[in-house]
């Protein structure tokens, strides 16, 4: 028997579970499991890894200015642009309302050069995501209008290792850092120092 229907069913119900209906980015669910297995692949390979906490900044003025629907299109061109600026084997992850979750995972086994190559990656999205954005918004039945908007991230990244840290734990030092940087004033980068 044909059985493509179903396996298109399976397919559909796997995408449904495992990412972000809007931006077809991972959701919390795959998120953890990545995280997973890059701590395990860190235990293993004795690299370290990244953690990036990412909430965009001036979000909340363009929805309320014009709609949720424009916000929608934001959110999808900044998950387009993260994803540009990491490689295949990292994940960025849509944590919920304009906050992103990057991984980045096998990157040196010295601390401060893994701190390095993440300070460059998250410097690149935080240029990335500062470019302007064009969003078209359709009307029906009339001419569609374009909205720019200017939209900038405060980012907090911690880096792992082995399994020194919990998932819980990682999480809530780079949102502990990402305060920080809308604290120092925003559309900038702080890393999680511990105490």
């Amino acid at each position: 028997t044909d059985i493509t229907e179903r396996k298109r069913m399976e397919d559909q119900v796997h995408q449904m579970a495992f990412s972000d209906s809007l931006t077809n980015l991972p959701n919390r669910h795959l998120l953890h499991d990545r995280l997973t297995q890059a701590m395990a692949a860190s235990k293993r390979s004795g690299c370290h890894g990244a953690l990036m906490f990412l909430d965009l900044d001036n979000f909340k003025p363009l929805n309320d200015a014009h709609g949720h629907d424009v916000g929608d299109l934001l959110l999808i061109v900044a998950a387009e642009r993260l994803k540009k600026c990491v490689r295949q084997t990292d994940t960025v992850a849509r944590f919920g309302g304009d906050e992103f979750v990057v991984m980045l995972s096998e990157l040196d086994t010295d601390r401060a050069e893994s701190a390095a190559q993440a300070g460059i990656v998250a410097e690149k999205i935080r240029i990335a995501l500062s470019e302007p954005y064009l969003l078209t918004i359709r009307h029906e039945g009339k001419a569609d209008t374009t909205v720019e908007h200017r939209c900038t991230a405060s980012i907090g990244v911690v880096l792992f290792i082995d399994h020194e840290a919990s998932q819980e734990d990682l999480l809530k030092w780079a949102d502990t850092a990402m305060y920080q940087a809308k604290d120092t004033g925003r559309n900038s980068i702080r890393f999680y120092e511990s105490k």
